[in-house]
């Protein structure tokens, strides 16, 4: 089923074009925490990912995007950086999922919602 799956869910990013480009013209930077691969063209005017999962560009990490998008040209592979004591580490969007943020007073949240604050009138027609 995986060789079907690459050559026709395009979804998943890696369809055997892909994978073909990837082969003939492609060369491996490196990999994220999250099993994402980046390659580049060996002329160097190319830049792509290839998911482990699903095509889901909120999984590229914040240093990975900067490269693919020419932002830096070293690719995070090639330098040496240390986060800082108030950085967060990097999560992918989890809308949809039972992550998903959900404020305070949201149908989804479970418990009792929070009573009004009596700082707001309903409107009645005349």
């Amino acid at each position: 089923m995986g060789l079907l799956k690459e050559i026709f869910a395009w979804w998943t990013g890696n369809t055997y074009g892909t994978r073909l480009f990837t082969f003939r013209k492609g060369v491996l930077v490196g990999e994220d925490e999250f099993g994402n691969r980046y390659y580049r063209e060996r002329n160097g005017t190319r830049r792509w990912v290839i998911y482990r999962d699903l095509a889901e560009a909120s999984k590229v990490p914040p240093d990975w995007h900067g490269w693919l998008h020419y932002t830096v040209d070293d690719p995070p592979t090639e330098e040496e950086y240390t986060p800082k004591s108030w950085q967060k580490q990097h999560q992918p969007n989890m809308t949809g999922s039972p992550a998903a943020y959900r404020p305070r007073g949201s149908t989804l949240v479970p418990g009792d919602r929070p009573p009004a604050t009596g700082d707001y009138q309903a409107w009645r027609p005349e």
